[in-house]
């Protein structure tokens, strides 16, 4: 008989500052995780979800998922090979959500986390971490090609506020809301 090996996904895993990363108490595998959203087998149920699952594919060097799941109208603005290098060089520990606010208005989301990774100090890692608050933006998906048609589908994409875009408070949301910049993501970006 072959025993089924499960590997914890990275998202679940959360260091301790005096003992390695270990698995945390709601461990699951990366099968069940993150593995299905990063295979477009399935939509993330929550800003949470799609955050966990970003830092996943971070950890995995997963630079086409990490872009993907950025604000489309984002998504050309970013700086690909520098995201990869970024992933690459990281020697990532785990993560700590701090907190998770699921509707701080009628379509956005927060999430608060540490990303921690190891820093070599004189031959000797360091624990450190990159301490954020994410914006999370639920929009419909784009219509079907070939119906013209939405399914009514909607996923949760991030909203990088590093990402240099030229916006008017008066004109129409990027994330295509309908509503003004202003009134919609404006206030996250």
């Amino acid at each position: 008989m072959v025993s089924k090996v499960s590997k914890t996904c990275p998202c679940r895993i959360t260091p301790n500052a005096t003992v390695p990363a270990t698995s945390n108490s709601d461990e699951l595998a990366y099968s069940e995780c993150c593995q299905p959203l990063h295979q477009g087998e399935k939509r993330a149920d929550s800003s949470e979800a799609l955050m966990r699952s970003r830092y996943s594919a971070f950890v995995m060097v997963l630079t086409d998922y990490i872009i993907k799941t950025t604000l489309p109208a984002q998504q050309a603005l970013l700086d690909k090979p520098a995201i990869k290098a970024w992933a690459e060089q990281t020697r990532w520990a785990g993560l700590e959500i701090i907190n998770h606010s699921p509707k701080v208005s009628k379509r956005h989301a927060q999430v608060e986390f540490k990303a921690y990774y190891y820093e070599d100090q004189l031959g000797s890692p360091k624990l450190s971490a990159h301490h954020e608050l994410s914006t999370f933006v639920k929009i419909k998906d784009r219509k079907s090609s070939s119906k013209n048609e939405t399914n009514g589908a909607e996923s949760w994409y991030f909203l990088d506020p590093t990402v240099g875009m030229t916006l008017t408070q008066k004109q129409p949301c990027n994330c295509g809301s309908g509503e003004k910049v202003k009134r919609c993501c404006g206030p996250f970006l």
